[in-house]
């Protein structure tokens, strides 16, 4: 699945975050932006280059603590070759300045460790401004990540 990368995301209409200790999910219509950051596809071009010290580590930390939009299929990297092709099911949320998150693929760091992509540095920026140790912290009902609201809808059973 391709997206131009800071193109406005449309894949779904809400966002929703599990549990990753439980089956409990909230999903809620966003009040922000989603910009669409490393929907990379084979024959599409994307840019290319390195990424500062220690951002893949805590691009990585980040989606060990968030589980955000699991779907119940996977989709392989059509970047390799099929028999080595990894497989992500879910997305990151990163929020950026006041009103725009990122929206990011789970594949993201194997585009980036593998591929040599190159996100675009507000992306590179929003993900190094994350606290780690607060996100790290979050334990249900809170999420690991900031901009969830009050009325958001709970599955607890």
């Amino acid at each position: 699945m391709f997206y131009e990368d800071l193109s406005e995301y449309t894949y779904q209409d809400e966002d929703a975050f599990g549990d990753r200790e439980s089956f409990y999910e909230l999903w809620y219509r966003p009040q922000y932006i989603r910009l669409n950051v490393g929907w990379l596809a084979a024959g599409k071009p994307y840019s290319t280059g390195p990424v500062p010290a220690g951002f893949v580590e805590k691009l990585q930390a980040i989606q060990h603590v968030q589980w955000m939009n699991v779907c119940l299929g996977v989709h392989a990297c059509d970047l390799c070759p099929e028999v080595e092709a990894p497989e992500g099911n879910g997305e990151v949320r990163i929020p950026g300045e006041v009103g725009i998150a990122y929206a990011a693929p789970f594949l993201v760091t194997h585009y980036i460790t593998v591929h040599g992509y190159r996100p675009p540095e507000a992306f590179v920026d929003a993900v190094l401004a994350v606290d780690l140790d607060v996100w790290a912290a979050a334990r249900w009902p809170d999420v690991p990540f900031p901009w969830v609201p009050e009325d958001a809808e709970r599955l607890t059973e």
